[in-house]
């Protein structure tokens, strides 16, 4: 039954190590982001139950996957994931008695570590670097949806004000300015549910795109509202 006692103590390693790195980021991608990630994918890896995901290496790949996000840290701290993790994989053997090493999960988890990342799979995808990996490996595909999916619908759209708040990106603009946290949506979010990759997530992304279609609807209904004429009834 998973998780077995050696597992909760790896789960509970990087839970504390995730908490400890990523108390310094902003709401946006947070504690709590990680664990609705962390929700999410082993739900996805779950309902994929034929297909065998790894369940160990999906929920560490999700609780550590923006440990190293390139927004918050420097480009020599993100250059060797594999090197950064190490020392927390020989605490896992040493401390907990489970040997992600030598049987090779620990690199498979810094793997889709490395690849949950939206911009980096375009950056593959524009160079031809897709490689087959990329597109038969269950556990990357249960990540990243999750990811995908908190970054739409209702979380998404706090987040991506959280953000934008973050780094003083104006929430909204007169037409003509392309820096904004609405035009975020157009450049990124909105095309998201298209890159799903599981059918659970595929479903979850359906009405969580629906749900951001219709705040920017709103958004521009009311941005081009024509004045109203307030009577005071008092």
């Amino acid at each position: 039954m998973y998780p077995n006692v050696q597992e909760q103590g790896a789960l509970q390693a990087a839970e504390n190590l995730m908490n400890e790195v990523m108390a310094r980021y902003d709401p946006s991608h947070d504690a709590f982001h990680v664990q609705r990630v962390r929700q999410t994918a082993l739900s996805i890896a779950r309902a994929l139950s034929a297909q065998q995901p790894d369940l160990l290496v999906v929920e560490l790949a999700a609780l550590l996957h923006d440990v190293l996000d390139k927004k918050y840290v420097s480009e020599a701290e993100a250059a060797d994931p594999y090197g950064y993790f190490l020392p927390f994989f020989q605490s896992l053997s040493s401390e907990h008695g489970l040997d992600l090493i030598s049987d090779g999960r620990a690199r498979r988890i810094v793997k889709v570590i490395e690849n949950v990342s939206w911009t980096t799979e375009k950056e593959l995808r524009s160079t031809g670097k897709i490689e087959e990996w990329h597109r038969v490996c269950v556990e990357l595909h249960c990540v990243q949806d999750a990811d995908r999916l908190d970054a739409i619908g209702a979380f998404g759209i706090m987040r991506c004000a959280a953000y934008s708040a973050a780094v003083n990106r104006p929430l909204h603009a007169p037409p003509g300015r392309l820096d904004t946290a609405v035009q975020h949506f157009y450049d990124k979010l909105l095309h998201i549910q298209e890159r799903l990759k599981t059918e659970p997530g595929k479903q979850m992304g359906t009405k969580r795109h629906q749900f951001m279609v219709d705040f920017l609807n709103s958004v521009e209904n009311e941005y081009n509202a024509g004045a109203l004429e307030v009577v005071c009834t008092a």
